[in-house]
């Protein structure tokens, strides 16, 4: 058997999808859970929300640096480590109630969000090429379907079991997909193409030290206050270390990020729509199970309980399944630019029916549904678009870097969702509450986001769309012959 050739490749694209759906489950697991954390572990408010910022910082570290590990040493070998890991995290959790354990072990889960971009990688590199539009729709859009479907899950579990079975489960799940990709591929160690040179430590080092500064400053800047010492310190000192890192990079033989192909108009403005498209996509995910249960002496609230909340994610959820595909033929016809544009068209229109429908249960669940309905086009399209662009040697690093665009985004549209409510409130049942005005607000940001998502899709430079008969025409590059 050639060794570059997965054992069963008719089941590679459904196992990496799904590796990717639990990834994604990992990221808004603890949501329900936020509210009871001080109680079940002693610990503050403060500390509890630890739990999900520290996802965000060992995600977005992690995600290019193990993209770029997987390019040089083989992206198989590096998406079962990254499995181990994130199984390793789940059994920290579930085995402790101490919160310094528990936020060891989100760090632990954060960091397996690298599995997406090395599934997209594994695809392009191992499927024939009229299968790899179709394959890299599904995998990029199980971020959103994991984060919808996590939810209702986690919210079930909340309601009706011991917070740690959330984690024995999720600590399964991750053992399950260490299994099934040892499965799907006994036989070959590694993907099969493999990026020349080495790894770039002190790139990988200064590019961890920049991010992590920059995202506590967006996270934890409005709660430390945007003049205090700290949060300045912090923001300069980032700058400072990524500029010296930049430069560093430059003159590096094998950079942990080529800024030269990163800087290209195709990938830059690729990368700035994985930003804006992360930011418009979060929001619809963080405020649409607050607002329906918000209590109904608020005058707009439906008061639902946490299961009824997470489940008006799960249409949209499913439209994301259903849309994958459509997405990759709106693609291999017209090109990934259209796609993303088409994408970001429909979000800002998603939002547009939210603004004016956020009074009732189920035009709510309509406006959210057609937000994570563009979102799966974009999900889909932006990798293509990396792909494009991107020598096929990088593929793991350029899509890992995509991915961290993203993730950047869902942090900024974080920090304005808190800033939003909790300073646009009025007194309701006796409480401190936001107003409706706050979440018609957010979802006005959201909607000019996915609007200038738009513009960034159309800037990006037109290139001819890929026929099934030019694929049979066109050979692989060398590059990729050469396994």
């Amino acid at each position: 058997m050639n060794p570059a050739i997965p054992a069963r490749p008719t089941f590679v694209v459904p196992v990496l999808a799904f590796c990717g759906v639990v990834v994604a489950v990992m990221q808004t697991l603890v949501v329900p859970l936020l509210p009871h954390v001080p109680e079940l572990t002693g610990s503050t408010p403060a500390a509890a929300g630890w739990l999900v910022t520290v996802t965000l910082l060992t995600g977005a570290v992690f995600t290019p640096v193990l993209g770029r590990v997987g390019d040089l040493y083989g992206k198989r070998r590096v998406l079962l480590a990254s499995l181990w890991v994130l199984t390793a995290g789940s059994v920290l959790c579930a085995v402790s109630s101490d919160i310094g354990v528990l936020i060891t072990g989100r760090a632990l889960q954060g960091a397996a969000l690298a599995v997406i971009p090395l599934g997209i990688s594994i695809i392009r590199d191992e499927l024939p090429a009229e299968r790899v539009l179709p394959s890299i729709a599904l995998m990029s859009s199980s971020l959103g379907i994991g984060a919808a479907v996590g939810l209702p899950v986690a919210a079930l579990v909340v309601e009706h079991f011991d917070w740690h079975t959330m984690f024995w489960a999720s600590a399964g799940l991750g053992l399950l997909d260490v299994l099934l990709v040892l499965w799907i591929a006994p036989v070959y160690d590694t993907s099969s193409r493999r990026a020349p040179g080495r790894f770039d430590t002190v790139g990988a080092l200064g590019l961890a030290a920049t991010l992590v500064g920059l995202l506590l400053v967006i996270t934890q800047g409005p709660e430390w206050g945007g003049a205090a010492p700290r949060t300045l310190g912090l923001l300069a000192g980032s700058v400072l270390v990524g500029l010296v890192w930049g430069r560093y990079e430059l003159r590096h033989s094998s950079p942990m990020v080529d800024l030269r192909v990163s800087a290209r108009p195709a990938v830059l403005l690729a990368n700035v729509a994985a930003l804006l498209i992360g930011f418009a996509f979060y929001a619809n995910s963080l405020v649409t199970a607050q607002l329906v249960q918000e209590p109904v002496a608020t005058g707009y609230g439906l008061g639902a309980s946490i299961v009824e909340s997470g489940l008006c994610m799960l249409p949209g959820g499913l439209a994301m399944v259903a849309l994958s595909p459509v997405s990759a033929r709106l693609s291999a016809r017209y090109g990934p630019r259209t796609a993303l544009a088409v994408a970001a068209a429909v979000m800002a229109a998603g939002y547009v029916v939210r603004f004016f429908t956020s009074h009732s249960l189920w035009p709510i669940v309509a406006g959210a549904t057609v937000v994570a309905s563009g979102t799966a086009i974009a999900y889909s399209a932006l990798p293509a678009l990396v792909m494009q662009a991107a020598p096929v040697s990088e593929t793991g690093a350029a899509n890992g870097l995509n991915t961290l665009m993203r993730s950047v985004g869902q942090a900024c549209c974080s920090t304005v969702v808190t800033v939003v409510l909790a300073h646009v409130t009025f007194r309701a049942g006796g409480r401190e509450a936001p107003t409706l005005h706050a979440y018609l607000l957010i979802f006005l940001i959201a909607g000019g986001t996915a609007l200038a998502a738009l513009g960034a899709a159309l800037l990006l430079p037109a290139r001819r769309p890929v026929r099934s008969q030019d694929r049979r025409r066109t050979p692989r590059p060398a590059a990729q012959e050469s396994a």
